[in-house]
């Protein structure tokens, strides 16, 4: 609009043509227009419009969720009002017109309260005209206002919801471009209407048209400056029925009409009334258009000639005719019959003269008799109504002419008016191009020429997919090969549907919604949608037609094709943008169009999403969702708001055609289809921008909406998979969803049921994936103000069916525990049910929207907002996380049964996570004992007390260690509950584990406190041993000392040398050392034996067992599985089946790696230095026992009975070695020999009395303290090995059960080794071990790691020794202990009292070193000192020389090997199926689960007939309809699909994608005949798809199915 302009000018710029004289008003103007203008730009200052005139306000502002969504419309300024009206309006509110007087101030209030007493006195308000003008504005004026500032797309919408109010809306708007009325043809195309003409209320038939393009009869209203009768309320009467007045147009007497207009004269509104088809109802029998010229004809000339020209008739209200009105009114031409004069005479003398001059005018004008319609005084304006409808009826009998407001263009454009669309004509003719190409074809025909990728061959790929998953038209082929089938024909189809080229529509259209002008992007949009709009009503009327006829003839098969006519006949915008998308997804296998052409067009549609266009999620047509499409759309959205888009998804689900979109649009003010005469299936979403000021409040960026088709649709119901279709979608969406809205509104209670069970199912299987959605019910056409308290009895009636359909679901999800809704979802019956009135105020189609219904949507909307305020602790996703929730749950949707597979890759990132925290706590926790329990040990083993004190101190440090664990086992606890309270990590859909994990600390603890009990029991008992050997040596060592001390006196007076010195001592030591027993061998096979008849107490087998007199032959043969293994009882139904070879068969393949896992058990604690003690003995039985839950179930007790023997006797050949290893150690004899040399020494040094000061420093620091600093640093060396291998480059390895499956399996697919392979698969746990050791031992000889992390550790022990000697050196009361012989032995007593955690020395070794030592204390601290740093570099030294690092490794205490072991290995269960090893954290879980499944042949299993191995896949098996039958199932065929019967502790899911079992395909390919020899089958017959799979592609598969990037 261009202010610049002098508006005078424009104004007398009249086009020639039948018009009254205007000569007179056009030297008159100029003055008066400026002085107009300026008043225009003053009103919307006072409004604070100023800054977004002309046309600056956009649809996409008033749609953003702000702080002003959820106020309470209270006006406090004049800048107030138009917000207040629009939020109204877009609420479809019909009090907004109300919002233009500002609400009560305190000091008005005040004001009327010192009036109070006059005021009751007179019953008048104390207002004035001033009052009114400084806080009101008229009705009219805003909305003119609004129109002026608004842009194009806003216009329109304010006329579409005006409409819907029944309210009249613009036709010509005053002040548009050029200071001239515009002609609001754009602003009213978007208002469709339907109506039933009462010709064809017989045949219940009705028109729904374009109002802009209906032909209907319009009668005009205008008046004269002389008139006192209002003609709007005139009209209001003639167009409301007797019972109910509505004001369609504003008039003095309304609230808003009361203030003085300013800007809205010349004003032309328009208002349509539509007849319902029945008599008793209609006021007018066909539809009728009225207009209201607002001012009197001499201010708005062209805009009256406008009317009178385009008008079937127009009624002229008047008291008088001044002259100059008649003169306009007698230059009129061809006015007969066009004009009506509206005469109000108050008085008897006036209604002369009037009716005079008014007669002549008739006369000049020709007009006939009944021209002139008098009001008389006496009758109210009612009565005269009724007067002016008969007259209209009239009219409409007489063969009336019609006009449409398309066709008055020609003559606003002749008179010099604006036309507010010639601002899109090249939009309209792009739009117009791409429709001309339908022509009179069908439109399923254009759809096939110009829109081929939405046709049967994506239809088909959406089916294989499906197919892919159910595998339900199998028939006899082999379940894979019949998948390998549907991929070949599904990348068939991918590849046909890349070769299409594009057609000339969508060049033409990707080419304008391509443009980068915004602008005329939406305007060529909605062309498009107006000229599709319009292209479908009137195909599917004539469709219509056609269906209603034949459901008269009841031809079935005819009906099924017209049903599909109609959905295939739906044309629209949505279509275009769907082939866009397809075009997009398909480009990759396309090698007709370039990269830059295509990849452009994500960005684009996310443009189109930040500007309110709804994008298609599903497409409803082929069930399927082009996911390349709006993965890309909706990460590009994410990209374009910096990545800042967080959402709170809200959808809303309900039967057909009960006001789902309208609840949204209402809600929203956003405009999702609403009757638009197409039938348009699937899910939409739209994005709402959340305002700044409310971005922190609700957590969220972004609201998307989405809307949706209605569930129970008739024209869908006869499809085949119509049940099916709702119950994906359904599931799909409340999936996606934050809140559900379910609609309720409906008379049908079998339908109502349908719709509860489908909502229950789809709100428990997301209960199950730990998705919390919220649920509202709303209730629609409940109108009464006593509807919440009257409507309890529903209200808990819909509960009991929402209890009852849970239960249902419940039982088909095998989730027993679940007994009513609200163990599924947080539901209050008073707080999540909403009573909502009728969306119509009386009778359609000329109902107004019910203001009820508008408050209760917009409270509900208020009070919905603010409640997911507070609700949103950790569920919040940001579009990368809603992206991969949408791919997670549409994959899952897509199998039959629903089963929500594990493998949503946002749990299994989430599920992954937490594993990998949970190993880390699981790790600190048993450090921290280790610790612990290593200090309590040492203590022990230093303790020289008596036997009861020594009970005491090893009863306090079994306390103090449980204590320690009961601590541990809470900090564990307090993390995993505080890593549930984080936001950030998705915890909420991994919620139902958190209670595995609870058990699994709980178990850890259990687990540990018998480890460290059993550790500690060794360390007393192996503490009295060495008490024992220890006595014994003192003995030897007193006999030795004191005959030392008798040869040297014997020796004292002869002078010997060197060499007859060391002969009388070597005579001496020979007489000395007679061999003596030492520690009692035990009977090591008897009590192995032992502990086996206590592990069987109570089991009926002790007479089995007495025959055994002792384990010494026991075990030395291989195991071997006998007839008597078998349980008849378990086998008689089977043996019919199976043949007894295969029933043992499957014994032995349980026993071998079992016998192997605990022959490598007891070597390793064989290995070891310690003595043998019966808890080695029990932890075998237990490791058995815990083997023996996984074995077939047709083994009896003679097989647990023969297997323990087996392994107990070779434990107890095993135990007795290390015990007889123990017992030589120990052997007095052997120890005090070590003696011997330094004995020798001291007799020499005394003989010849040379200062041995240093020698028995260096004698100290190598017999005592050299053998305790080499146990320190092998007792933490363990630990530390891990902390190395968790923090070093293979931390990942070891961070999660899933990973470090990754590895193994990525590093046996690099190695290619069938030995390996085979060893992985028939001995896990086996392999596990060994692979660890192996990556141990690489990774310690890697740049000399170990010695790095022996010699850190020897400075520890270092530090603290020279701590201690420091210590050590003074006495209690810190003065430095006196320099004599005494001292030397306090001081060493003092290290051993400071170090007695950390070392343990020997006292007998001590006694020894210092026997007979002249030297005193500080020379002697000094040599200590000396030869402590020597120790240090020596063993520095050995540690560099040192080359067996598996030696090494296998005689540490603390075992790395082990503990890595326990951090990766788990539950150790396997799937029943195809023998993969579980992967799920902690071990105390309630499912196992695993990412890989592999083919069961693998696993030694093979065709009962033709022996050949079977290639099937179990992931595959049980979501078929196959059966399977083994000893489990006694020889009974069971369907796959019921395995949870017989093994429900398994969840076994459908492979996550095509490529996720490729890994174990290409190893069964490669090895087939070598597992067939190995098994003694026969080779598989797998597919020849296998075949082609790359070494490449089984690696992306395994990196897929463990979710490596």
């Amino acid at each position: 609009m261009d202010t610049e302009e002098e508006p005078s000018e424009l104004r007398c710029d009249v086009q020639d043509g039948p018009q009254p004289n205007r000569d007179m008003f056009c030297l008159t103007g100029l003055h008066d227009e400026h002085h107009s203008f300026q008043g225009l730009l003053n009103f919307f200052s006072n409004l604070g419009l100023e800054k977004f005139y002309p046309n600056k306000i956009n649809l996409r502002s008033l749609l953003e969720i702000n702080s002003n969504s959820l106020s309470d419309e209270s006006l406090k300024s004049m800048e107030d009002i138009p917000w207040c009206f629009l939020r109204k309006l877009f609420k479809i509110n019909a009090e907004c017109r109300s919002c233009t007087q500002l609400s009560n101030t305190g000091e008005k209030e005040k004001e009327e309260d010192k009036h109070k007493d006059i005021g009751d006195l007179l019953d008048f308000d104390l207002y004035t005209t001033d009052d009114s003008a400084d806080s009101g504005v008229n009705s009219l004026d805003l909305i003119v206002a609004l129109f002026l500032c608004a842009d194009s797309f806003l216009q329109q919408e304010m006329a579409v919801k005006l409409s819907m109010c029944q309210f009249s809306v613009p036709l010509l708007l005053p002040w548009g471009n050029n200071s001239q009325s515009t002609l609001m043809l754009w602003a009213l195309r978007d208002i469709v209407k339907e109506w039933r003409p009462q010709d064809l209320s017989e045949s219940r038939g009705f028109v729904e048209d374009s109002i802009v393009q209906a032909n209907i009869p319009l009668y005009s209203f205008v008046r004269l400056k002389n008139c006192s009768l209002s003609k709007s309320k005139v009209l209001n009467h003639v167009l409301s029925d007797n019972q109910q007045s509505h004001n369609i147009f504003i008039h003095k007497d309304m609230k808003g009409g009361e203030h003085e207009r300013n800007i809205s004269n010349s004003l032309v509104e328009i208002c349509w009334y539509l007849p319902c088809g029945k008599e008793n109802i209609d006021i007018f029998p066909k539809p009728v258009a009225f207009t209201n010229l607002r001012g009197d004809i001499g201010q708005s000339l062209t805009e009256f000639t406008f009317l009178f020209h385009v008008s079937t008739t127009t009624f002229v209200f008047l008291d008088k005719v001044e002259e100059n009105e008649n003169k306009i009114l007698t230059s009129l031409e061809d006015a007969r019959s066009k004009l009506i004069f509206v005469v109000n005479c108050k008085t008897a003398m006036e209604r002369q003269d009037v009716m005079m001059s008014v007669e002549a005018m008739r006369k000049e004008l020709d007009l006939p008799n009944g021209s002139i319609k008098s009001k008389d005084p006496r009758v109210n304006v009612a009565g005269f109504s009724e007067k002016l409808r008969t007259t209209i009826r009239k009219s409409l009998t007489n063969g009336t002419t019609t006009m449409n407001v398309e066709n008055m263009l020609e003559k606003a454009v002749e008179l010099g008016l604006s036309v507010d669309e010639h601002t899109s004509d090249e939009q309209k003719k792009a739009a117009e191009e791409i429709v001309k190409g339908i022509g009179v074809r069908h439109i399923p025909d254009y759809k096939k020429q110009q829109l081929p990728l939405q046709g049967d061959k994506w239809k088909s790929l959406s089916q294989s997919e499906k197919e892919e998953c159910r595998l339900k038209n199998a028939g006899d082929h082999g379940l894979e090969e019949y998948k390998s089938q549907l991929q070949a024909d599904m990348k068939q189809f991918k590849q046909e549907l890349g070769k299409y080229k594009l057609s000339k529509a969508m060049t033409f259209f990707i080419e304008h919604v391509s443009n980068s002008d915004k602008e005329k992007r939406d305007f060529f949009l909605k062309w498009m949608k107006l000229k599709l709009d319009t292209h479908s009503r009137n195909k599917l009327t004539g469709l219509r037609s056609k269906f209603k006829e034949h459901c008269m003839t009841k031809d079935v098969k005819l009906i099924a094709e017209l049903e599909q006519a109609l959905l295939d006949s739906s044309l629209g915008i949505e279509h275009y943008m769907r082939e866009m998308g397809l075009i997009y997804e398909f480009s990759a296998t396309s090698l007709t169009t370039t990269a830059d052409e295509i990849s452009r067009l994500p960005g684009v549609a996310a443009e189109m999403l930040l500007d309110g266009y709804p994008l298609e999620l599903l497409d409803g047509d082929a069930s399927n969702i082009p996911e390349r499409w709006v993965t890309d759309v909706l990460m590009e959205l994410h990209k374009k708001v910096g990545g800042q888009s967080r959402l709170l998804v809200l959808t809303v689900l309900g039967v057909q055609s009960t006001g789902k979109s309208t609840l949204l649009n209402t809600m929203f003010g956003v405009q999702f289809p609403v009757g638009n005469g197409r039938c348009t299936r699937g899910a939409y979403m739209l994005f709402l921008r959340v305002g700044e000021d409310m971005q922190s409040e609700m957590n969220c960026d972004f609201i998307v909406l989405i809307d949706t088709e209605g569930l129970k649709s008739p024209l869908l119901a006869q499809l085949e998979d119509s049940y099916e279709h709702d119950n994906q979608l359904a599931t799909f969406v409340i999936g996606l969803s934050d809140v559900t809205m379910i609609n309720v509104a409906m008379e049908n209670s079998t339908e109502m049921k349908d719709v509860l069970q489908i909502t229950a199912h789809a709100f428990l299987r997301m209960k199950q994936v730990g998705k919390k959605p919220v649920c509202h019910f709303v209730h629609q056409n409940v109108a009464s103000v006593s509807a919440h308290a009257r409507t309890m009895i529903e209200r808990k009636h819909l509960l009991d069916q929402l209890n009852e359909m849970t239960q249902i679901a419940a039982e088909m999800e095998n989730q027993s525990s679940i007994k009513s809704f609200t163990d599924i979802l947080d539901y209050d019956i008073e707080k999540n049910n909403w009573n909502i009135p009728g969306l119509w105020h009386g009778t359609p189609p000329m109902a107004p929207v019910n203001t009820g219904y508008s408050e209760a949507v917009a409270d509900f909307k208020k009070k919905l907002l603010k409640t997911m305020k507070g609700n949103r602790n950790n569920e919040i996703s940001q579009i990368p996380e809603f992206v991969e929730w949408i791919r997670s749950l549409w994959k899952s949707v897509k199998y039959e049964n629903f089963i929500f597979s594990f493998r949503n890759t946002l749990v299994a990132h989430a599920y992954d996570n937490l594993c990998k925290e949970f190993s880390q706590w699981e790790w600190e926790f048993r450090k921290e004992i280790l610790s612990l329990q290593t200090q309590a040990e040492v203590e022990i083993s230093n303790n020289e007390s008596d036997s009861q004190d020594l009970y005491k101190l090893f009863e306090s440090k079994k306390v103090e260690v449980s204590d320690k664990i009961v601590e541990q086992q809470t900090i564990t606890k307090k993390k995993l509950q505080d890593y549930y309270k984080s936001k950030d990590k998705h915890v909420n859909l991994i919620e139902k584990y958190k209670s595995d994990f609870l058990n699994c600390i709980t178990c850890l603890a259990k687990e540990i406190q018998h480890s460290t009990n059993n550790k500690l029991d060794c360390a007393l008992d192996l503490r009295k041993s060495i008490r024992k050997a220890e006595e014994f040596q003192r003995k030897y060592r007193t006999v030795i000392e004191e005959r030392v001390m008798k040869l040297l006196s014997d020796c004292k007076d002869s002078t010997l040398s060197n060499d007859e010195l060391i002969d009388e001592f070597e005579k001496m030591w020979t007489e000395v050392i007679v061999k003596e027993s030492g520690l009692k061998e035990q009977d090591v096979s008897a009590s192995v034996l032992h502990q086996l008849k206590r592990n069987f107490f109570n089991r009926n087998v002790n007479e089995e067992l007495q025959s055994i007199g002792d384990l010494k032959e026991v075990g030395k043969t291989p195991f071997e599985v006998k007839s008597e293994h078998i349980n008849e009882k378990k086998t008689k139904v089977s043996r019919s089946f199976f043949k007894e070879k295969d029933i043992q068969r499957d014994l032995r393949i349980f026993a071998d790696p079992v016998i192997e896992s605990c022959s490598r058990f007891v070597r390793d604690i064989a290995r070891t230095n310690r003595d043998y003690h019966d808890c080695f003995t029990k932890d075998l039985l237990d490791k058995i026992d815990e083997s023996l839950k996984s074995a077939p179930k047709h083994r009896s007790p003679q097989f647990e009975i023969d297997l323990k023997l087996h392994m107990c006797g070779i434990a107890s050949r095993k135990f007795l070695q290390m015990h007889k290893r123990f017992l030589l150690d120990m052997d007095p004899l052997t120890e005090v020999k070590k003696y011997k040399a330094q004995y020798m020494t001291d007799f020499l040094d005394l003989y010849q009395q040379r200062d041995h000061c240093q020698r028995k420093a260096n004698d100290f620091v190598q017999f005592c303290l050299k053998p305790a600093v080499e146990e320190y640093i092998n007792r933490s060396l363990g630990i530390h090995i891990v902390e190395e291998i968790l923090t070093s480059s293979h931390s990942a390895t070891y961070s999660s059960r899933s990973f470090f499956q990754y590895s193994i399996q990525k590093e046996l697919l690099q190695e290619e080794n069938f030995e390996s392979f085979l060893k992985y698969i028939s001995n896990y746990e086996v392999y596990v071990k060994d692979w660890i050791f192996q990556h141990i031992l690489g990774k310690m000889s890697d740049d000399k790691t170990l010695c790095k992390l022996k010699t850190k550790n020897l400075q520890v022990i270092v530090d603290k020794i020279t701590k201690a000697t420091e210590w050590a050196s003074k006495g209690e009361d810190g003065t430095v202990l006196p320099d004599n012989t005494e001292s030397i032995t306090k001081l060493i007593s003092n290290m051993r009292k400071h170090l007695i955690k950390d070392l343990s020395i020997p006292m007998e070794a001590v006694n020894a070193i210092l026997f007979q030592i002249q030297s005193t204390c500080h020379p002697f601290l000094n040599s200590l000192n000396i030869s402590i740093n020597g120790l240090k570099e020596q063993l520095q030294d050995e540690f560099s020389d040192s080359k067996d690092i598996s030696e090494i490794l296998n005689q540490l205490p603390i075992s790395p090997q082990d503990e890595l072991f326990k951090r990766v290995f788990g539950c150790g269960q396997q799937c029943p199926f195809c023998k993969v090893p579980c992967e799920a954290g902690g071990k105390d879980h309630k499912q196992h689960h695993a990412a890989v499944h592999r083919p069961q042949g693998l696993s030694e299993y093979k065709h009962l007939h033709t022996q050949k191995l079977i290639h099937s896949l179990c992931t595959t098996e049980v979501h078929s309809d196959r059966k399977f039958k083994n000893s489990d199932t006694q020889g009974e065929w069971q369907p796959y699909r019921d395995y949870t019967k017989y093994y429900p502790d398994w969840h076994i899911p459908p492979d996550y994608t095509i490529e996720a079992s490729d890994y174990w395909k290409y190893v069964l390919v490669q090895n087939n005949d070598r597992f067939a020899e190995e098994y003694k089958a026969k080779p598989a017959d797998v597919p020849e798809a296998w075949r082609s799979i790359t070494k490449e592609q089984a690696l992306k598969g395994l990196k897929d199915a463990f979710n490596v990037k």
